[in-house]
């Protein structure tokens, strides 16, 4: 007769957790702040050029027909709760130039997922970037005190699942039909990182981030790929 596997040992279930608030996270090249309409303008022009429907085409909605559609958009995201908006800030000059949020918290289990990643091309592989999920996830696993940090993307968005893979989130499986979005079947691939494994993603992070990281042209010298063991491409800045 086949033996159980022993049960896992007990977990407080909600030891140390925070639920996330609309709060600053300060970086040295991206600001992650609570969207608000003030951030309608600069992410419309910076999400609505020739790319819009390569950039969108993942997304629950989107792209807008105008700025009107678009602001009425980024008004009702700025009011939920969950998922919880933040918009990307680029230092170099003040403008919104992406967003993303918190959602499907899981206070019980201490469980939060990243997720609604809109970068606009100019954000998109770029230190920036980078710096704004290193934000995302320390304050994940440092401030609110999860366990399990989640990416979840459509199946076929290849570069979504590359860019889980180079952050350092582990494949997970396949949710197979899991949705229909834009009246399309979608299947769900699943990725996590987990707490016992943030101190050696947030080493990879700094390391790559550090200013010694990278030339007087602003090229890196080691990628985070590289960092994470994992194949990838090379940042820009």
């Amino acid at each position: 007769m086949s033996q159980l596997a022993p049960p896992a040992p007990p977990t407080p279930p909600t030891a140390g957790f925070r639920s996330p608030a609309r709060v600053r996270l300060e970086g040295a090249r991206a600001t992650l702040v609570p969207l608000a309409a003030a951030h309608a303008d600069d992410l419309y022009a910076a999400t609505h050029g020739a790319e819009r429907e390569d950039l969108w085409r993942y997304m629950f909605n989107g792209p807008f027909a105008d700025a009107a559609a678009f602001r009425a958009d980024v008004e009702e995201k700025a009011r939920s709760e969950e998922p919880l908006f933040f918009a990307v800030i680029d230092k170099r000059n003040g403008r919104a130039v992406g967003f993303q949020a918190y959602l499907d918290v899981q206070p019980a289990h201490r469980a939060i997922e990243v997720g609604w990643v809109v970068y606009a091309p100019a954000l998109q592989r770029s230190t920036a970037a980078t710096e704004a999920q290193y934000l995302f996830a320390a304050h994940a696993f440092e401030t609110l005190g999860c366990r399990r940090y989640v990416w979840k993307c459509d199946d076929a968005n290849q570069k979504s699942k590359a860019a889980a893979l180079r952050l350092g989130f582990v494949p997970e499986g396949l949710f197979r039909q899991h949705m229909i979005v834009k009246g399309r079947s979608r299947d769900t691939a699943w990725f996590s990182m987990l707490d016992r494994e943030w101190p050696a993603r947030k080493a990879a992070f700094e390391a790559f981030l550090a200013p010694s990281n990278f030339d007087a042209e602003g090229r890196q010298k080691t990628s985070l790929s590289a960092l994470n063991d994992r194949p990838g491409t090379a940042d820009r800045d």
